[in-house]
């Protein structure tokens, strides 16, 4: 039997560049699933935790930055074969406080990159089209009329 399970997060971290918008992606770390692959921040939403607060937890263990304002922008299904599970994951965008990156041990770079950089570089086409979502809804630097919907905290 397949189980459905909301049991991830996606967190697209963004801000302004000074030719646009820019959005994190890490590469993965050697000896890591998916070695060399450019993802946004992803993992697994922890027993007891909520999806907003994986994703806070998750922008802190993976890149060292602090969350600042935080929206929530889709779901996304994905299939893992080695648990028979239809995953949900929880897509964030991030707006994270100034600071210096500092990667975990799942990743090995990671890099301020433009929107159309993202694209071509993004491993899952999942990815791209939350990114889409995302400024599409956040293009003017807020949710605008659907803020008090979308934005988390």
């Amino acid at each position: 039997m397949t189980d459905v399970k909301v049991g991830t997060i996606d967190v697209l971290l963004l801000r302004r560049g000074a030719s646009g918008w820019e959005t994190l992606i890490m590469q993965r770390a050697e000896g890591t699933r998916c070695t060399g692959a450019w993802e946004v921040v992803h993992g697994r939403i922890e027993a007891g935790e909520r999806p907003e607060e994986a994703a806070v937890r998750e922008v802190r263990e993976e890149t060292g930055l602090e969350v600042e304002r935080l929206y929530n922008v889709t779901v996304q299904p994905f299939y893992l074969h080695m648990f028979s599970a239809v995953m949900l994951a929880v897509v964030f965008a991030a707006f994270p406080r100034e600071g210096r990156v500092t990667l975990g041990p799942e990743h090995a770079d990671a890099e301020w990159v433009s929107v159309e950089d993202a694209r071509r570089r993004l491993a899952w086409p999942r990815s791209r089209t939350a990114l889409d979502e995302a400024l599409s809804l956040l293009g003017s630097g807020d949710a605008g009329p659907v803020e008090d919907v979308l934005r988390v905290r």
